[in-house]
């Protein structure tokens, strides 16, 4: 059942086809988040980005819409303890793989299937929720905020990262994005804002205190110096961080 009770089938078959569209896609994905030698860069960008937002580690990381794993390995190394959580199995069998490469630097995160609108966890058990490139993509992101508000500890932190990707459509996309998005679109209330603040208004609804807005203008430069996925351009990113 979804976090509000109502609307579950039609639901669960939405979510199903967001899911294949990441399960078939996942490996392609995966791959152009390491292109033009971005691993080094992105380690120290990023945990920059992560280091000033989070309290200092040891605490308990949730990383929702995990992916393969690109925040959850970073916050790793920072010395959290992480588990990735994903609805896309074909993300998380790459995400799973590279944990078990030797080398992997601080404890390796856990990765577990699951849905990022209604994570199946007990309450008041993590210290900060994380999320890179989700909110855009969620089927009711008020609900999905609400319940990650009961899984913080008292005091923990919520910090999302995401974009404004589709304020003037998905027109110029790649084909295949079109294919299985274009009739999911209308459903998705964040996925073509005009602006970051509908998230931020959303993160203040859902009860969150000492909400902040920051640009990454940094990443915005690195991503025009080199270079972002195919068929897609570089734009701002905001971090969105709030208090439970």
């Amino acid at each position: 059942m979804n976090p509000t009770g109502t609307n579950t089938a039609h639901d669960s078959v939405l979510q199903a086809r967001i899911d294949d569209y990441w399960d078939q896609r996942a490996r392609v994905y995966d791959d152009a988040q390491h292109i033009g030698g971005r691993d080094a860069v992105d380690r120290e960008l990023w945990g920059r980005v992560w280091d000033a937002a989070l309290p200092a580690p040891p605490a308990r990381v949730l990383d929702l819409g995990t992916g393969s794993g690109h925040a959850a390995f970073v916050l790793a190394a920072l010395g959290y303890e992480v588990t990735g959580l994903d609805s896309s199995a074909g993300m998380l069998e790459i995400a799973r793989a590279r944990a078990a490469e030797p080398g992997t630097e601080g404890e390796a995160p856990a990765f577990v299937l699951g849905d990022a609108c209604d994570p199946d966890l007990d309450e008041a058990t993590v210290d900060v929720v994380t999320s890179r490139y989700l909110m855009w993509t969620l089927r009711e992101p008020l609900a999905a905020l609400r319940r990650w508000h009961r899984l913080l500890r008292p005091g923990g932190v919520l910090a999302v990262v995401d974009s404004t990707w589709f304020d003037a459509g998905i027109e110029g996309s790649p084909p295949e994005f079109i294919e299985s998005y274009g009739e999911v679109m209308d459903e998705l209330p964040l996925a073509a804002a005009g602006s970051i603040d509908a998230t931020a208004e959303r993160v203040r609804a859902a009860g969150y205190t000492d909400v902040t807005v920051t640009p990454l203008t940094e990443v915005l430069a690195v991503d025009q110096r080199l270079g972002t996925a195919p068929g897609h351009r570089p734009r701002l990113q905001y971090l969105v961080r709030g208090t439970a």
